[in-house]
């Protein structure tokens, strides 16, 4: 709990790169718990705006703009448009989510850097780049692709390697070389501006030692900001040889054709994003309260491997621009930026144990997900698996079961049983008051379970508040079972309409309790309730439905349960993946060694006069089966221009029958007849084994070919 007191809260959301749609990752590390926390908030009553946007400059831009043939203009359209239309689709209750090629984020950059080139906080250095001859052009970190020197990993970025983390200079790389040729990319002299991260170690090492103190920090980002202290600060460059960026707003020589490097760009979207959103509110000046006022609390919502850039970096650059811009009288606004309160990063979630990545094929799409299952089944499953202290994971059949034990028969049971029960046998209204003993009634361990909420919410425990609630949930389940008013409604009708009473409220209780987590839900619930008003946090905690409150009078199925049809399909697409992207680093890894893939050595030389006996052929396969007592061998019936013949082929373990029926296949036509287990096969077909010993029909398209010589 923060010991300071606090009038007002900002909290921020990493901002993705807008070069692609987002993935599961992106929203259990930030986005699902950012705004969990900031809906209990809102609901507490407290003072408190979420602020995001899409990161729209850098190399991987860029880079993604040149495979799609287009423009960086274009691709950040593109994608900030699907990435901010699937996150409202996840209820992500953001107050502004901007975007960092908006002029808005440039001015604010902009200005940024003019303060702090007048105060002289820059250093401007000389130094060796790797070019590319070929493209002529100067290479940013990400458009270099080499050997880690840390793991041994082949396609180790300029800037980090994603296969261990570790962050890195291109330099470092061991055969580099440029993405954009292909070819070894030279040194060559440039002159950059560096931001002496250094200057502020001092500063940054009180900063962490007090956060470290007052125990609010998760230790995985007091120990990350260590480690980099530890091996201290050293100057880190801002600007880049590259057109697509804030302009280094400078008319200079040596600034032209410079940008400002996206890492010290990016954060300070947080500060544009709350300026538009003040715009919007038609409140310019707005954005102060938020970002100059030292009792505005600041909080960072993001991934393990986004700690340095904000326990470190960004408040250095705060730090620097606070430099000089103290009150220079009692009357006079401040001009000092706050630091930021707390970081609660994530560590990964993986996904059916492997890491999420892009590149690697491995990831579940958001806007892919929301086609299939509703938004809060996934809010559900991430604050159940919120990846706090550890590495957790995404499993396909636990969200199954989630889904369906808890959500399906523990909350959407109970909620339509006591809905159900109170519209057929009290004709929709509440039948009882409910009171304060008849709530406390229900146990100690369940009174106490509201504070507990309470202080895993304040404390950013998210997954501990959502299995809290679920407790709730299956209290309610067991009070209803235990009393049973569909037996008691006709020999004690006063003690259904009681245990009724007291279930509404539970009802109503869940519906304030799961907003954080379950937004549609809860306006689901209290919509059957009939509540129309405006509910509070503190609602939740005591009875507030009392007899004679009408419910709706309308029921509902608040979750579909899913079927093992429902996640085959995604089962399969990550296993076909996996093993995909293994047989590519098998491929890399022979390769690495140099090793050449086996080849069976070539038959004996042949004459063109050899060669034209073979009749190759193009047959239809009309229909097709198993050799009984025969695991290897398929027999085919195929059509070749007006005759059909019998061919037996061994390609059983890597074909089912009705995957060859319809397909055209090339057949040595003119070959003896072979018997096989009692059946004459008149023919061969063509077929390659590859490296994963899994044969490949030669199987070739075009209409009218039927029949037709192979040449």
């Amino acid at each position: 709990m923060p010991t300071k007191h606090f009038t007002r809260t900002l909290v921020t959301t990493a901002l993705p790169y807008a070069n692609g749609p987002l993935h599961l990752g992106h929203c259990a590390g930030t986005f699902i718990p950012a705004d969990i926390y900031v809906r209990y908030k809102r609901l507490c009553g407290e003072d408190i705006i979420h602020i995001g946007g899409s990161d729209e400059h850098g190399a991987a831009i860029t880079i993604a703009a040149e495979k799609a043939g287009t423009t960086p203009q274009a691709i950040v359209d593109k994608f900030h448009s699907m990435q901010k239309d699937a996150l409202q689709k996840l209820h992500i209750s953001f107050d502004n989510f901007s975007r960092t090629s908006l002029p808005i984020h440039h001015q604010t950059t902009q200005e940024f850097f003019l303060d702090m080139e007048r105060k002289g906080v820059f250093v401007k250095k000389t130094e060796q780049q790797f070019y590319d001859e070929e493209a002529k052009m100067f290479l940013a970190d990400r458009y270099i692709v080499g050997t880690c020197p840390v793991c041994g990993h082949t396609e180790a970025n300029g800037d980090q390697c994603e296969n261990c983390g570790t962050y890195l200079s291109p330099t470092e790389l061991i055969k580099p070389r440029s993405k954009v040729s292909g070819r070894t990319p030279v040194l060559k002299e440039t002159l950059h501006w560096y931001f002496p991260l250094g200057r502020y170690q001092a500063q940054l090492e009180a900063f962490i030692n007090e956060k470290e103190q007052s125990g609010e920090w998760r230790p995985n980002v007091i120990n990350y900001a260590r480690t980099w202290l530890k091996d201290g600060l050293g100057d880190r460059a801002i600007t880049r040889d590259v057109t697509w960026g804030v302009k280094v707003p400078l008319d200079t020589d040596e600034a032209a054709n410079k940008v400002i490097y996206v890492w010290y760009d990016a954060v300070l979207g947080y500060i544009s994003s709350t300026k538009e959103w003040a715009q919007k509110l038609g409140q310019p000046d707005k954005w102060r309260d938020y970002w100059l006022q030292d009792d505005t609390r600041l909080i960072h919502f993001i991934g393990k491997d986004n700690v340095v850039f904000h326990a470190l970096m960004f408040p250095a650059m705060l730090m620097a621009k606070n430099e000089g811009n103290e009150c220079r009288s009692s009357g006079s606004r401040s001009e000092q930026y706050v630091l930021v309160d707390n970081v609660p990063a994530s560590e990964f979630m993986n996904i059916e144990g492997k890491k999420f990545s892009k590149s690697r094929g491995y990831a579940i799409y958001l806007h892919e997900f929301l086609e299939k299952f509703p938004a809060d089944t996934l809010r559900y499953m991430i604050a159940m698996n919120y990846p706090e202290s550890r590495d957790t994971d995404f499993s396909w059949k636990e969200f199954q079961n989630r889904v369906n034990g808890e959500l399906a028969d523990t909350l959407g049971n109970f909620v339509k049983r006591a809905v159900d029960f109170c519209n057929s046998r009290f004709d929709g209204q509440v039948p009882a008051d409910c009171t304060i003993d008849d709530w406390n009634a229900l146990g100690a361990e369940f009174i106490e379970t509201f504070e507990k909420i309470d202080a895993a919410y304040e404390g950013f425990h998210i997954r501990e508040a959502a299995f809290l609630t679920m407790e709730i949930a299956r209290r309610a389940n067991r009070y209803l079972a235990e009393t049973e008013p569909w037996k008691t409604y006709k020999d004690n009708p006063a003690s259904a309409a009681k245990s009724m009473a007291v279930s509404l409220n539970l009802c109503f209780s869940l519906g304030i309790l799961l907003e954080p987590i379950l937004p549609e839900t809860s306006v689901r619930i209290l919509k059957m309730l009939g509540i129309e008003k405006t509910v509070c946090w503190n609602d939740a905690k005591t009875p507030k439905l009392q007899a004679g409150h009408r419910l709706s009078g309308a029921s509902e199925i608040l979750f579909k349960k899913i079927e093992d049809a429902d996640i085959e399909p995604e089962l399969k697409k990550i296993d076909d993946l996996v093993k995909a992207a293994e047989e590519k680093d098998r491929q890399r890894q022979m390769e690495q060694e140099g090793q050449k893939i086996e080849t069976a050595p070539l038959k004996p030389e042949i004459t063109i006069d050899d060669f034209d006996k073979i009749d190759l052929r193009v047959g239809t396969v009309l229909s097709c089966e198993k050799v009984p007592k025969a695991d290897k061998l398929l027999k085919l019936t195929v059509k070749i221009g007006e005759s059909e013949r019998t061919i037996l082929s061994g390609i059983a373990e890597h074909y089912k029958p009705e995957e060859m029926v319809g397909k055209n296949i090339i057949v040595v036509a003119n070959l003896a007849p072979r018997k096989m287990r009692g059946i004459d096969s008149y023919g061969m077909l063509l077929a390659v084994e590859g490296s994963d010993r899994k044969v490949n029909v030669v199987m070739p398209s075009g209409e009218g070919i039927n029949g037709k010589a192979v040449k």
